[in-house]
């Protein structure tokens, strides 16, 4: 008789970010808790996913440590690679798979990998930039490391909520955009609230003797943001799509450059 193999439990959660709900299904226990934890505040119960990964756990040191992220697109199929992780997404199919060691960081990127992919083709994007709403609008803080995102977000009032100390998630729609909260953390290692809102103002961040908020041309603000978004993609198709949406959000959300002083009073400037 052949030898009967038991079948392996699977547990399943989803990851809802952006409003886009993602199913990871695993066989370890321990490391669907440690995902509770990482995205607490960001966990749905939609039964169509827009996406399903099967997550197999390896030891870690399976690959090149140091390799840095490729992301490739061939007949339909997504590649994505780093140096802790291996996986493949479909599409068509929305389902996928990861290979990596029980760590939370490998799909955090695989995460934010697919997000950008498919903010991309709809107009949006994955910002490097702390981002906060108050009085029910959303406003941006993009710039170079050591520019002040962590200060400006520390500074924040209380009146302020905090989506993001390290990457914005920003959605087109209708005639503007909307920001969401995302759990991709920076230096303050605290998730963003799962809320959103429109989108008000794009600020680039420079550190200097007073406060004060100069206007930025379209050509520099497009620049200053396509240097500041996430995208992964070796595929010239969405390269294009990332230039026209640069350009686009820039003719629809005023950016202007903020110059300050750590001091909380900056945030009077800002509405």
């Amino acid at each position: 008789m052949p030898e009967l193999t038991a079948e392996v439990e699977r547990f399943s959660l989803v990851i809802a970010i952006g409003g886009m709900p993602i199913r990871v299904n695993t066989a370890d226990p321990d490391f669907l808790a440690l995902l509770e934890g990482r995205y607490s505040g960001f966990l749905g119960s939609s039964e169509n996913a827009e996406v399903e990964f099967e997550v197999e756990l390896v030891r870690p040191g399976f690959a090149d440590p140091a390799a840095e992220v490729r992301v490739t697109h061939r007949m339909g199929r997504w590649s994505l690679t780093r140096g802790d992780f291996r996986a493949e997404w479909e599409p068509a199919s929305r389902r996928g798979w990861i290979r990596q060691s029980a760590n939370p960081y490998s799909i955090d990127a695989v995460l934010r990998i697919v997000h950008s992919l498919v903010l991309a083709r709809q107009g949006g994007f994955l910002l490097h930039s702390a981002s906060a709403l108050r009085n029910g609008k959303a406003f941006l803080f993009a710039g170079v490391s050591g520019a002040g995102k962590t200060t400006i977000s520390r500074l924040a009032p209380p009146d302020a909520t905090l989506l993001t100390d390290e990457i914005s998630y920003i959605r087109r729609h209708d005639a503007g955009y909307v920001a969401f909260g995302t759990p991709f953390t920076g230096e303050l290692a605290k998730l963003g609230e799962n809320v959103s809102a429109p989108l008000a103002a794009l600020y680039l961040l420079a550190q200097g003797p007073e406060n004060r908020i100069d206007p930025v041309a379209p050509g520099e603000a497009a620049r200053s943001l396509l240097a500041n978004v996430l995208f992964f993609a070796e595929d010239e198709e969405l390269v294009r799509a990332a230039f026209h949406s640069a350009f686009e959000f820039v003719s629809r959300v005023p950016v202007s450059r903020l110059t300050f002083v750590p001091d909380a009073r900056v945030w009077e400037l800002i509405r």
